[in-house]
């Protein structure tokens, strides 16, 4: 089932800069396979419900482990049954 998804993931208790916590999980997301585009408050990802969501657990795992006592995300998440689901599709309707 392919799925698109708007993901943000807030690490709390880490200072003001993110951009080692947005590499992370960029770097997360793209061994995952997953075709994504990234934006100023997060992150699209589309690709298979399973892949998407063990990512973005993946996502979560790294986070802690460099150092985020607690972590806020945020998804939004959609699906059609026509190709028109395709982020590429709906930007060019």
């Amino acid at each position: 089932m392919n799925i698109t998804v708007d993901l943000t993931i807030v690490p709390i208790g880490v200072g003001v800069s993110l951009s080692s916590y947005v590499a992370a999980c960029e770097k997360v997301l793209s061994d995952a396979g997953l075709k994504t585009a990234l934006h100023s408050f997060g992150t699209n990802i589309e690709g298979e419900w399973e892949a998407v969501f063990a990512a973005i657990k993946r996502c979560h795992e790294v986070v802690h482990q460099m150092g985020a006592p607690r972590i806020s995300t945020t998804i939004k998440l959609g699906r059609a049954r026509t190709a028109f689901s395709r982020w590429k599709t709906k930007l060019k309707a």
